[in-house]
């Protein structure tokens, strides 16, 4: 396959992902749909990180978008424009991490919410037996429903930064054949 059309497929491929992190990550300020819980600060700590939304939303959306403009500058573009995708590319590869660190992080230390009457988060230093073991749920009174919205939540965070990370570093060796390679344009043999 041409490096042009590998890099345009690759773009395509991020733009979804990119969108889905920042919905995600908007999504999450506001646990039971409620605008109340963001106004009163009661937002857990991972949240306020904006993984998903700096990370796995613009640190890899502008990849993206210069990756898809290299595409399609003739089949491949020039060299250096492929050299120039290894690095924005690095960049999507950075920010995919972030997102990933930051939801592997809210995944392990659970969701802020109240317990009786006071706000904590109480599956933090207790490892991660909450995520199997729907028995320890009740504590969380408030917000509704909060533990299976955080949890659904982070882990898409996890799975789409993990595809972003793979399809950045894809990026990266497919833009260091075009910029040792050159163009793939097809010359006419007479």
């Amino acid at each position: 396959m041409c490096t042009g059309k590998c890099s345009q497929c690759i773009a395509v491929s991020l733009y979804p992902l990119a969108l889905i992190s920042i919905i995600c990550n908007i999504v999450l300020f506001f646990p039971a749909g409620d605008v109340q819980y963001a106004k009163d600060g009661h937002i857990t700590e991972e949240v306020k990180y904006m993984g998903g939304l700096i990370g796995g939303g613009v640190m890899v959306l502008i990849p993206a978008l210069h990756i898809h403009l290299m595409g399609k500058q003739g089949c491949c573009g020039n060299r250096c424009g492929m050299f120039l995708s290894i690095a924005f590319a690095a960049l999507g590869v950075a920010g995919a991490l972030y997102s990933f660190a930051v939801a592997v992080l809210g995944l392990q230390n659970g969701p802020l919410c109240q317990v009786l009457l006071v706000w904590t988060t109480p599956f933090k230093d207790s490892g991660t037996g909450y995520l199997t073991d729907k028995s320890k749920w009740w504590m969380c009174t408030a917000p509704k429903d909060i533990l299976p919205f955080h949890i659904g939540l982070f882990s898409t965070l996890l799975a789409t930064s993990s595809l972003q990370a793979i399809l950045c570093a894809a990026q990266m060796i497919n833009g260091l054949f075009g910029c040792l390679c050159g163009t793939c344009i097809k010359k006419d043999v007479i």
